[in-house]
């Protein structure tokens, strides 16, 4: 199953890196995985990449030293570009990206999945789950726009994703790892970092867990439209309320 690892807020910056910043990356991050993989195998580089302390190192080592949302985008498509042709010699794949990248993960987890024999469709419905609790079940005013999944032969798998708060000018980042976890929607974060953003709505708290029922139950009595229009009837109800009269 899938463990949520943590997350981190970076500043959000435009544009793209450098041709030739983005080719040594890619050279770069390819070798660092290879000898990772090499020496400590597939599951302990899947496990690094989970960690957001470790991943914001990876990418000022490959050369993308700034403290901006960029280092994400950067790193994701330099290890896709890197690893892909290595991906038969060392067992592992990147699929998705940043925008319509992102959405043709499902697709490119079943082509992998028909290639080297694993279930393309559950890899598919891992990635939709993930990206839908950090973009519905924690509703923390951040807008998925990355999604980078990254899967190995044995099907293990880390996710590594990016919302952005155009309002506060700020980008954060969530870490998943399918490891050692049992539900995607309780209490699936091993760790959260990051600054302050205020209250927030977060489905996927433990104390949260009538909420989840009683939300599930009302959509099994009621339906979306039925609940739409009581929710409507109720606003207008608290519009009309009179007024107390003034003594």
């Amino acid at each position: 199953m899938a463990q949520r690892s943590g997350s981190a807020d970076l500043p959000l910056h435009g544009g793209r890196v450098p041709r030739w910043l983005g080719d040594r990356m890619t050279r770069l991050g390819a070798v660092m995985c290879e000898a990772i993989i090499h020496h400590y195998g597939r599951e302990e580089l899947l496990r690094r990449l989970a960690h957001p302390f470790w991943f914001q190192s990876f990418g000022a080592v490959m050369g993308m030293d700034w403290h901006s949302s960029g280092i994400t985008t950067s790193v994701i498509g330099a290890l896709k570009r890197g690893l892909a042709p290595l991906s038969g010699e060392l067992g592992i794949h990147v699929c998705g990206g940043r925008g319509a990248h992102s959405r043709k993960t499902p697709q490119e987890l079943a082509v992998i999945g028909e290639r080297v024999g694993l279930d393309g469709t559950g890899l598919a419905t891992a990635s939709r789950l993930v990206a839908k609790v950090d973009s519905a079940a924690v509703q923390d005013g951040f807008d998925l726009y990355l999604h980078g999944f990254i899967v190995t032969d044995d099907g293990d798998w880390v996710v590594v994703q990016q919302g952005m708060n155009g309002d506060s000018r700020v980008a954060r980042r969530y870490h998943w790892l399918s490891e050692g976890l049992k539900s995607f929607v309780d209490q699936p974060h091993a760790a959260i970092e990051g600054a302050n953003q205020g209250e927030i709505v977060n489905l996927t708290d433990r104390r949260a867990d009538a909420s989840r029922k009683g939300q599930l139950e009302l959509l099994q009595d009621l339906g979306p439209d039925r609940i739409l229009r009581e929710f409507a009837a109720l606003e207008r109800d608290v519009t009309t309320e009179p007024e107390p009269e003034q003594p």
